[in-house]
């Protein structure tokens, strides 16, 4: 891991280089992407099932093949050991509890004049989930994003992933029947979003599209945007802990091993306003990982983007942190409820020795669909409120009219719109 001292004269611009991460798209996946894109709109389920065939090794004859009944979720989630049936659940209802914090209600008042004003909310009509298949396994992305969509009281929620040479994880589709999706289609990749954005004979056209995916579903998700709304484009997974030396070395160790063990490009910082910790937790990740199953990932993840920072205290540490506005950022120290309002910019907030980012991942209750690449600046976790919509509502009492209506002739008028001003001129009574 690269080391950093934020007293060094040069800290803004090396933390700024290991920071930067190539956002651009690649143009030959956007033009494949592109390609498919057109296709599935133009052709609807028999290029669905002509990409997943050929992409994904499988011998789909028509759509019914590449579709699961809530039978099926609920064999899936009968064939598991009761201990992960119970961890399903688990899971699921803390999430869901969590979430019903976050929903949004209706409300209006009504001003001196007797206008009501007010936000009347609604739930999104019909939104799809993108869940990775294959030899990986997400059923928490299942759940992250399945529970919100059914809190917020979307009706349907149609789930799609890819089971490549027809190999489904009975993991992955027990999640969805706990969780509550509608409907279970086996496909995946860009054809999957197309599908979900454009709508075929099959699938229905969704109103939003949320989970992660490879390049090809990220490049599809970007095009779509706009004919659905989606989630977000996520970048590499990161962690930051700061640590004042009170945490066991080998647990901060671990944590940065979690985030690492994502993939090469994963991000993992620690910053410490101790040098001897610094040394402890590079000791006892040495140690550890001899025991690391995906240790060739994590030593390269590290290796490329890990930085160790040096802080001259917690405040200047808490100011890094804002600035590399984490998608994790654990507070690894003996008083986080003093630190915590120092935090401006992270997507979630582990706070304690005690809590280990994976709770967040699987099982605490928030989301752990999380702003990366230093957007928690100014976006936030996938919640509830993106099931969610808001619609004003207006209704002008006589009263209010003749009030408002000279105030809106005037500024009509002066941005030289007639009709506006005419339409509420006609509402004024003659004085």
């Amino acid at each position: 891991m690269k080391y950093l001292n934020t007293q060094s004269s040069d800290f803004q611009s090396e933390l700024k280089a290991l920071l930067a991460f190539e956002t651009a798209q690649d143009p030959k996946v956007d033009q494949v992407v592109a390609d498919i894109c057109t296709d599935v709109q133009k052709r609807g389920d028999a290029a669905v099932i002509e990409y997943t065939n050929q992409f994904d090794g499988t011998d789909a004859q028509s759509m019914q093949d590449l579709m699961l009944s809530q039978a099926d979720l609920k064999a899936a989630f009968e064939r598991l050991p009761e201990t992960t049936q119970t961890a399903l659940q688990t899971a699921a209802a803390r999430v869901e509890s969590y979430h019903r914090h976050q929903k949004m209600e209706s409300w209006s008042y009504t001003d001196e004049d007797g206008t009501l004003l007010g936000q009347q909310i609604t739930p999104l009509d019909r939104v799809g989930i993108y869940v990775p298949g294959g030899k990986a396994a997400y059923p928490s992305s299942v759940i992250m994003n399945a529970m919100p969509a059914h809190v917020a009281g979307v009706p349907e929620i149609i789930m799609v992933v890819p089971t490549p040479k027809g190999e489904r994880n009975d993991i992955v589709l027990a999640a969805a029947y706990v969780a509550g999706v509608t409907n279970v289609f086996t496909i995946g990749g860009a054809q999957a979003v197309a599908a979900l954005a454009y709508g075929t004979e099959t699938i229905p056209q969704v109103d939003k599209i949320t989970g992660p995916g490879n390049a090809f579903v990220a490049a599809a998700k970007r095009r779509v945007f706009g004919v659905v709304g989606i989630d977000m484009v996520a970048g590499p997974s990161e962690i930051l802990v700061i640590a004042d030396g009170t945490t066991p070395a080998e647990w901060v160790a671990m944590d940065l091993f979690s985030q690492a063990e994502h993939d090469e490009i994963a991000q993992a910082i620690l910053i410490s306003t101790s040098q001897q910790y610094l040394d402890d937790v590079q000791t006892a990740m040495d140690k550890l990982i001899e025991e690391m199953p995906r240790r060739d990932i994590i030593e390269a993840s590290l290796g490329n983007r890990g930085i160790m920072i040096l802080a001259k205290d917690l405040k200047d540490a808490c100011a890094v942190a804002n600035y590399i506005a984490p998608e994790h950022l654990e507070l690894s120290i003996a008083d986080p409820q003093e630190w915590v309002t120092e935090i401006r910019h992270a997507g979630a907030i582990f706070m304690g020795p005690y809590t280990s980012e994976s709770l967040g991942d699987y099982c605490a209750g928030p989301n752990h669909v999380l702003p990366t690449s230093r957007t928690a600046r100014f976006s936030s976790p996938l919640g509830t409120y993106d099931f969610q919509k808001r619609s004003s509502l207006i209704q002008v009492s006589k009263e209010g009219a003749q009030k408002l209506g000279k105030t809106a002739s005037i500024l009509a008028h002066g941005e030289r719109l007639t009709a506006h001003a005419r339409a509420a001129e006609l509402r004024l009574q003659d004085e």
